[in-house]
């Protein structure tokens, strides 16, 4: 495998349902439909979709691979911005420090090969009793409005809602991966700070593109400390 490094709005939809209460481990995948090394690591995110409720996973697709011919459809500058903010925070895992794909994040604190699928397991057990004891945290969607509900605790920090698609599939015409139809799940199409939480149970009306929300509650260390999604 090759790995890839690099030193260095879309409109509301209609949203319906409620997030269970609590927080779930987070693992966030970028990844490029213009890099050879992605395909194993989206599969392996499409398998924490399908078989670990526990885990809130995320594709987040970079724009930095574009230019090797084939212009990623769902890349996004802000998740570019994401995995450099990563950069300078991440102190464990595989290379902290440095931006490339396929790089997965669990829970904001350490990183792990994407397509390592022993490693992001690893990192994600490390990562759970963390998540257990996170605050409450729940999103409700009803006639296009979301409502973020926090239950008070300690914990200081920004909150992130996160529009994502559950699952696209493309048929990829040019550069690395040219020729191959390609699945991927949860894909982000929208990033958007909703500003700090200062520990005191509220309640904001917010809205985002994709079928689906997240939202994360993120110290300024980078380190994820509850989350949820519908």
């Amino acid at each position: 495998m090759q790995r890839r490094h690099l030193f260095a709005a879309l409109p509301a939809v209609a949203i319906t349902g409620t997030a269970r209460a609590g927080s779930r481990i987070v693992a966030e995948l970028f990844t490029s439909q213009s890099c050879n090394s992605c395909p194993p690591a989206d599969a392996v995110l499409l398998e924490l979709i399908r078989d670990r409720p526990d885990v809130l996973a995320l594709s987040y697709h970079v724009t930095y691979w574009d230019r090797l011919g084939w212009p990623d459809r769902f890349s996004l500058p802000e998740a570019t911005d994401r995995q450099r903010r990563y950069a300078t925070q991440l102190r464990e895992g595989r290379y902290p420090g440095t931006v490339y794909t396929p790089q997965l994040v669990v829970q904001g604190q350490r990183d792990a090969v994407g397509s390592e699928r022993r490693a992001v397991l690893a990192a994600l057990q490390a990562s759970a009793a963390r998540a257990a004891t996170a605050p409450s945290l729940a999103l409700d969607t009803r006639n296009g409005t979301t409502t973020i509900a926090l239950t008070g605790g300690e914990a200081r920090g920004n909150l992130w809602l996160i529009g994502h698609d559950p699952r696209h599939e493309t048929d990829i015409r040019a550069g690395e991966n040219g020729g191959r139809r390609l699945a991927y799940g949860n894909v982000v199409r929208s990033i958007t700070s909703l500003g700090a939480w200062d520990g005191a149970a509220r309640r904001i009306d917010a809205g985002g593109a994709g079928e689906r929300l997240a939202v994360l509650l993120q110290a300024p260390d980078g380190s994820i400390i509850a989350a949820a999604s519908t």
